[in-house]
């Protein structure tokens, strides 16, 4: 029977003297146990982040006590079993040093029973610092290997195993956590250790063939053992070679259920159930086939996944670490985010190299949710070792992860990095010796390569993202032909936002636009005598160098300036939303050419200015409503096109849809000056232009008004707007907008309507909770019904609603 040493342990400073037997919980962190105990303050609050510091440059002693019995340790071996060990780490029982760790991405398992009595044991894990070991590992490379410089504010941490972005990123503090965030289980082995259990799918046509793996190392004399696999209704009893290091079973499904993506169809999971002296292993198994098609084609090359053979059209965001503070991840934040994802009509993650390898709840819940997961191994924005040793840490690593996470159907590709590739145009001694450091990337991702394609031969490693394909080195950052595509002209060269229509990608992996947390989060880190973009708490929470310069100058491009502080957070959301609109329609309209769009970036990890669509709190920001729209199944999308627009009717649907409404010309007052019909049926993964206003039309007129669709599918509703002009041109009238809250059925809704159109009206409730809907526009011929998500009263609503609108965030 496994026991579980998780709870209450004592942690010490080794440095200090003065911090002695603190109360720490695991899975925890060393940063949590000592806010909690009063010796930090909140690293998240104000410019606290420079104030703790310290806490990196100690080393740390965690211990604690436990009994075991006789019948505890009778066993042929007792594995001390931890899950997320982070980083450097002593490993010492009853006074043994049992074992040393480097590398945050394993599961490190070792045999104990030989130091262990019965009675009273004590262990000890000191956690060592992370600087000092990456100096040293440094120290003693053939050649120097740049690190993240402008990203990580600790130098050498691409030599160590650990979280890249646990010491800065451009959107993230620098803390260099250290702790254990999973479980630590002594597992005792009686007849065999089971490595792992690992699936592979068989299809033919409606059949599908499951091969069940059970991976064991048998204990030497240990007598026979035996096990049971359960599946779909059947169950198989074997018995457990002695001679062989796995077993296989298979499964026949007829017709199976099948799992797809969100929006393609329902999430079918079947359990699996294997027993093994005393090993329960459970999972959930989605039968479905999935392959990345990259094929020659008249623009370059294709490239696009595939989920039961029907071309997926791939819409999503990047993932990063919950929380800079791994306390306080936990299962519920994860259905949350993950829920919001879906809920904006997401259905792929891509979980980025400078994180982690994320736990087992957030697989799971991809599993159920219908989340594909673009997964790469966890190396980011620097270069890396190629040494004897590193490759064969990493390898280890990657083997033990492929094996942990390869049964998800969700799962579906592994991708070697992130801008590694890239990396290597970035720092003087790689732009001066250009060949050898792509040798030392190409053996590094090779040796990657070797291990995925050996563990999971069922999906395809991509080598890095952005890559233009396997063994091509080129500039993926702007050659749309092929491959997956990084475009960043708008944020980091400073281009306009109509520069995201001059390029077509084939799959965009990441792309954003900064903004302003809203003014609830902002009251979360900043006093309000530092409600100033530019005072010391707000600049501490922008990472960015650039950042507030960027958004402040992109404000007098396309806006006339806000008025306040407040309506500052406003603009800068209304101006993240509309950059990612833009990009998101216009490569929509282009499918087939294009079928992957994945911004930057889903989540945040602690209050701060970002690239992300939910703040740190949950809060949807305006981009993430905007979201909802621009990548539902069926899309209205207005396109310029050769001086005039065109509108475009996308259905991303394996079922027909049909559109029926209209197209309105209609002034800043509210008059309409034109008004054409809409009705077509549309074929599954379908792109039409269904509507069209010439250039010599709309240039005599475009400072007139704007364009709005409204269109119902089905009991859904699909709107969009088109200035012809940048907003500030704009003469917008006062909308003179109403709202009042109401309570239909127990049910709060907030009941909208104008007497001239409204545009981006937000609704922001200072407390919990979010709405169906936001940042829209209003216009008077529809009233507006948008329904509270949350648990504030009637009362609570109404004292905490604020209801923004473009108009009114310029004037005084």
């Amino acid at each position: 029977m496994t026991i579980s040493l998780n709870g209450q342990w004592l942690l010490a400073c080794v440095q200090r003297n003065s911090i002695q037997d603190i109360a720490i919980s695991f899975p925890g962190d060393v940063h949590s146990a000592l806010l909690d105990a009063g010796i930090i303050p909140e690293p998240y609050w104000a410019d606290n982040e420079a104030k703790v510091q310290w806490v990196s440059e100690c080393d740390w002693v965690v211990s604690r006590h436990f009994e075991l019995t006789e019948d505890d340790i009778a066993c042929k071996a007792l594995d001390l079993v931890l899950d997320h060990l982070d980083t450097v780490a002593e490993i010492r029982v009853n006074g043994h040093n049992v074992a040393d760790f480097h590398n945050m991405f394993m599961r490190h398992k070792v045999d104990i029973l030989p130091c262990l009595l019965v009675g009273d044991n004590r262990i000890e894990i000191v956690l060592h610092r992370a600087d000092i070991a990456a100096k040293n590992r440094a120290d003693h490379l053939p050649f120097p290997i740049p690190w993240a410089v402008g990203n990580n504010q600790i130098p050498h941490m691409n030599t160590l195993r650990k979280t890249q972005c646990h010491t800065g990123w451009d959107w993230g503090l620098c803390l260099s956590v250290i702790g254990i965030y999973g479980d630590i289980l002594l597992q005792p082995i009686q007849q065999v250790r089971v490595s792992h259990v690992s699936t592979d799918q068989h299809w033919d046509d409606w059949r599908c063939e499951l091969e069940v793996t059970i991976h064991y190392e048998s204990m030497p004399n240990s007598g026979l053992a035996s096990a049971s696999v359960s599946f779909d209704g059947q169950t198989y009893h074997l018995a457990l070679d002695q001679t062989s290091t796995q077993s296989t079973v298979l499964f026949r499904v007829d017709h199976p259920k099948r799992w797809w993506p969100a929006g393609y169809g329902k999430q079918r999971l079947y359990d699996l159930q294997v027993v093994v002296n005393g090993y329960h292993i459970e999972k959930k198994i989605g039968l479905r086939k999935l392959e990345l098609c990259t094929e020659d084609d008249d623009i370059g090359q294709s490239m696009v996944f595939k989920v039961n053979d029907v071309p997926i059209s791939a819409k999503g965001a990047n993932w990063i670490p919950m929380d800079a503070l791994p306390s306080r991840m936990n299962d519920q934040r994860y259905r949350q985010l993950l829920e919001d994802a879906v809920a904006a009509n997401m259905n792929m993650l891509r979980v980025w190299g400078g994180g982690m390898y994320e736990k087992d709840i957030f697989y799971q819940l991809c599993d159920e949710l219908g989340l594909l997961v673009w997964q790469d191994l966890m190396f980011a924005c620097a270069l890396y070792p190629s040494t004897p040793d590193f490759i064969t840490e990493v390898q280890a690593e990657v083997e033990f992860q492929v094996r942990r996470l390869k049964d998800h159907p969700s799962l579906a590709l592994w991708c070697g990095d992130n801008e590694v590739i890239g990396a290597i145009g970035w720092y003087p001694e790689s732009r001066e010796n250009r060949e050898k450091y792509v040798v030392n990337y190409d053996r590094l991702n090779r040796a990657l390569s070797e291990v995925v394609t050996r563990e999971d031969p069922s999906r395809r490693f991509w080598a890095s993202s952005p890559c233009n394909g396997e063994l091509d080195f080129g500039d993926a950052w702007h050659d749309d032909h092929r491959g997956d595509m990084h475009f960043w002209d708008v944020w980091h060269s400073g281009k306009d936002l109509e520069e995201y229509r001059s390029v077509t990608p084939r799959f965009c992996s990441e792309f954003g636009f900064q903004s302003w947390p809203s003014l609830p989060t902002v009251r979360t880190f900043a006093p309000e005598k530092d409600w100033n973009i530019t005072s010391p708490s707000f600049e501490s929470h922008q990472k960015n160098a650039r950042g507030n310069s960027i958004i402040t100058e992109m404000f007098t491009r396309y806006f006339r300036f806000p008025n306040g502080f407040a309506n500052m957070l406003y603009v800068s959301q209304v101006q993240q939303a509309l950059a990612i609109k833009t990009a998101s329609e216009y490569w929509r309209a282009q499918k087939p050419v294009n079928r992957g769009i994945l911004y930057w970036q889903l989540n945040d990890c602690w209050p701060v200015s970002s690239w992300s669509s939910l703040e740190y709190s949950g809060r949807w920001k305006q981009l993430h409503y905007h979201a909802r729209r621009f990548f539902a199944p069926q899309l209205a999308a207005f396109v310029p096109n050769d001086g005039g627009v065109v509108l475009h009717l996308i259905n991303d649907s394996r079922k027909s849809a049909e559109l029926k409404g209209e197209v309105v010309w209609q002034s800043w007052q509210g008059e309409i000056l034109y008004r054409e019909p809409i009705s077509q049926y549309l074929e599954p993964d379908k792109n039409i232009v269904a509507w069209q206003w010439l250039a010599e039309d709309l240039q005599q007129h475009e400072a007139d008004g704007f364009f709005h669709v409204h269109l119902t599918c089905g009991q859904e509703v699909i709107e969009n707007t088109y200035f012809p002009l940048r907003p500030k041109h704009c003469e917008l009238a006062a909308p003179e907008l109403r709202y009042e809250v109401a309570d239909i059925n127990n049910q709060l809704y907030v009941m909208l309507n104008c007497e001239h159109p409204a545009f981006f009206v937000h609704l922001e409730y200072a407390g919990e909770g979010r709405f169906d809907d936001s940042s829209f526009t209003l216009v008077p011929e529809y009233q507006k019904q948008v329904k509270y998500l949350g648990p504030a009263t009637y009362e609570e609503l109404v004292a905490g609603l604020t209801v923004y609108h473009l108009h009114q965030s310029y004037q005084p």
